[in-house]
């Protein structure tokens, strides 16, 4: 019964509110914000100390925690995507299957699609500029609005926050775009 449980994928309405407890935990216990933006600055703030004006700061007085709180996702993450791998591939709407066949996407065995996410498209040019370009953007973009979708989407719209709602909408609005004007750009022909 829990091998089961582990082994396949939990629904939104159980999956939903165990991560808003999570958030509210994390508010309760300690004033600790959910999100990732933050920890990846602290890490670069321990990791690069005294050379960018952005990284100098006591990271040892805030961000110890979220260190470990990073390492315990990246744990989760191996634990659940190796360790508790669903040999089903994931469901995706035949909309999305007929649109993705268009662009010449049929493979869909693994979490994403292969004919967008191999090691073939990410070692061409197109490749390292997509993923260099998309690594500033999001750097830039998480520093710009003052935290990631995590931290925007779960702990500023639970405190009702109005610049997390204008985020939100921000990262769903560039999300739908992208995904109508750079998908096509990204598929290898």
């Amino acid at each position: 019964m829990i091998g089961e449980l582990l082994h396949r994928p939990w629904p939104w309405y159980v999956t939903g509110p165990l991560l808003g407890l999570v958030a509210v935990g994390l508010l309760a216990i300690g004033n600790k914000q959910f999100g990732v933006s933050s920890n990846l600055r602290h890490l670069c703030a321990a990791l690069l100390p005294g050379k960018l004006a952005y990284f100098k700061y006591d990271w040892r007085r805030t961000g110890l925690w979220n260190l470990v709180f990073i390492l315990g996702v990246v744990g989760g993450g191996f634990v659940g995507g190796v360790l508790l791998a669903n040999a089903q591939p994931v469901a995706i709407t035949p909309a999305a299957r007929a649109s993705l066949a268009t662009l010449g996407i049929q493979d869909f065995s693994g979490l994403v699609p292969r004919g967008l996410f191999n090691w073939h498209v990410l070692l061409t040019l197109r490749g390292v500029l997509m993923i260099v370009g998309g690594g500033f953007l999001i750097g830039f973009g998480t520093a710009y609005a003052g935290g990631c979708t995590s931290g925007h989407g779960i702990t500023g719209l639970a405190a009702l926050q109005l610049p997390s709602l204008i985020a939100v909408i921000s990262f769903f609005a560039a999300g739908a775009a992208a995904s109508f004007f750079l998908l096509p750009f990204l598929v290898p022909r």
